[in-house]
This record gives structure tokens, sequence and C-alpha cells, in this order.
């Protein structure tokens, strides 16, 4: 019964001597492995190598099913408090009315109070590519817009192709 993170579980086990620490987490001393698997056996537990680079590897008397069960609930618990961090993208053209143009800022700072970062692009199409500082004017007006303090600019604007984009990110709270 070898488990898939390799942890090794009573005559798996094959060093001379490990340290050994009991169900109730004490008695911390060195002992021969036999013993130390006789004595898990007396106590109908199993012996788990719970530390196997120690010198020598530390192991634990314990219900393994049990042990197993605590370590894949710790794992779920620290997944459950990581936020996955999204990016939201905002697009819009250089010849956007300034209506709209509220209208995209204030989505930006939604987006950006959810604490998600924005890349906001400008799409240039035909011979508005010949007037990039347009691309640049609208972008400055949405930073403008935005709440002072709220943001900061990850990636300043810059032309890729056919596309100008900046992304910002929310400040930390």
């Amino acid at each position: 019964m070898a488990d898939p993170k390799g942890l090794r579980i009573n005559e798996q086990i094959r060093v001379r001597e490990v340290r050994l620490i009991d169900e109730e987490g004490g008695q911390n001393r060195i002992m021969p492995t036999i013993e130390a698997l006789k004595l898990a056996k007396e106590r109908d537990l199993d012996l788990v190598e719970v530390s196997p680079n120690a010198n020598p590897p530390v192991c634990k008397i314990s219900d393994y099913g049990k042990y197993k069960f605590e370590q894949e609930k710790r794992l779920r618990d620290s997944r459950k408090n990581q936020k996955a961090l999204k990016i939201k993208e905002i697009r819009m053209q250089p010849k956007i009315g300034p209506g709209d143009l509220d209208t995209k800022a204030k989505h930006v700072q939604e987006f950006l109070n959810e604490g998600n970062k924005v890349k906001v692009t400008i799409r240039f199409r035909g011979r508005e590519l010949a007037h990039t500082e347009l691309g640049y004017d609208v972008l400055n007006e949405v930073l403008k817009r935005l709440t002072e303090g709220s943001f900061v600019v990850e990636k300043p604007a810059a032309m890729e192709g056919r596309f100008m984009s900046m992304t910002i990110n929310a400040k930390a709270k």
C-alpha cells in the first residue's frame, strides 16, 4: 500500500533508526525502526514517515487513513483561502464618445474594486493606425476618470500590432 505522495508506512520504511513521535505528538526520541514498528502494532496503529529527508527520518505513530484525511483537508483549506487572479479586458476604439468613455471607465473602476486586474485595449482600424496618439489620449482619459489612488498602472500604454493596451491593477488594501 504505497502512497502516491511518497509517504512510506509500516514495512516500507527501510532505515535503521527513526525519530519517533507518538500519537499525542510527544516523546521525540530516536529508536530502531523495528522497535518503533512493534510499538505501533501494539497500539493497532501505523508507523507513518512524516519527514523522510530529516536525519534520522521522522516517523509518527498514527492511524494512516486519518493522517491522510487531515493532510487533504489542510490542502483544501489552503486552496480555499487563495484568491484566483482574474484579468478583465475592456475594449474600445480611438473615436469613442465621452458618454461611452464614462461607461467604460466606470466598468474599469468596478473591476478594480473587485480586486481584478484590468487590461484596457484600443483597437485601431484602417487609417486610424496613422493616429496612434489618439489611443494614448483615450487611455490617459480613462486613467483620469478612475478614483485617485485606487490603482497602479502595471504596464503602461504600448502598441501591439493593431492594438494599444495598458494593464491596471488594484492597489492592495
